[in-house]
C-alpha cells in the first residue's frame, strides 16, 4: 500500500438534534365570536384625498359628534353586508365605502338634490 494513503477508521459525525418548531394551534372560533371581534376592532373612518378636497372647496364642516355617529352607522351597515353607502346628514351627503372604511366623496345637501347616486347598496340618514 502506498505510504501516502493511510487507512483510518471512518467515524460518523454526531447528528444534530432535530428540532421541530412548535406553532400555537389556533382553535377555530364560532362565527359569532369572529364577528364580535371584528365589530369591536376599532377602525377609523378615513377620508379620501378627493373627499377632503370637496369638503375644503365647498366649505363643508362635520362636527366630531357627527363623525362618530357616521362611523358607528357605517360599522353597523358593514355588519349587515353593506359595501357602499350614501350617508345623509342635515348639511352634507357622503358616499362611504363601508368595505374600506373610507369616505369617497362629499357634497352639500343642496348639490346632492340634483345628483343620481349609483353603486350604492345602503343609505344611512343622520340628523
Amino acid at each position: 500500500m502506498d505510504p501516502r494513503i493511510q487507512s483510518h477508521a471512518l467515524q460518523s459525525l454526531p447528528k444534530p438534534a432535530r428540532q421541530v418548531a412548535q406553532r400555537p394551534v389556533q382553535q377555530p372560533g364560532s362565527f359569532q365570536q369572529l364577528l364580535q371581534t371584528e365589530l369591536q376592532t376599532p377602525t377609523e373612518l378615513k377620508i379620501s384625498k378627493h373627499a377632503q378636497q370637496r369638503m375644503d372647496t365647498r366649505g363643508i364642516e362635520i362636527s366630531t359628534e357627527q363623525w362618530m355617529a357616521i362611523h358607528d352607522k357605517v360599522k353597523e351597515a358593514k355588519a349587515k353586508g353593506v359595501n357602499d353607502s350614501l350617508v345623509l346628514t342635515s348639511d352634507a351627503a357622503l358616499v362611504v365605502s363601508a368595505k374600506n372604511n373610507t369616505v369617497i366623496t362629499v357634497l352639500d345637501r343642496e348639490e346632492a338634490k340634483s345628483q343620481i347616486f349609483t353603486n350604492i347598496n345602503g343609505t344611512i340618514v343622520i340628523d
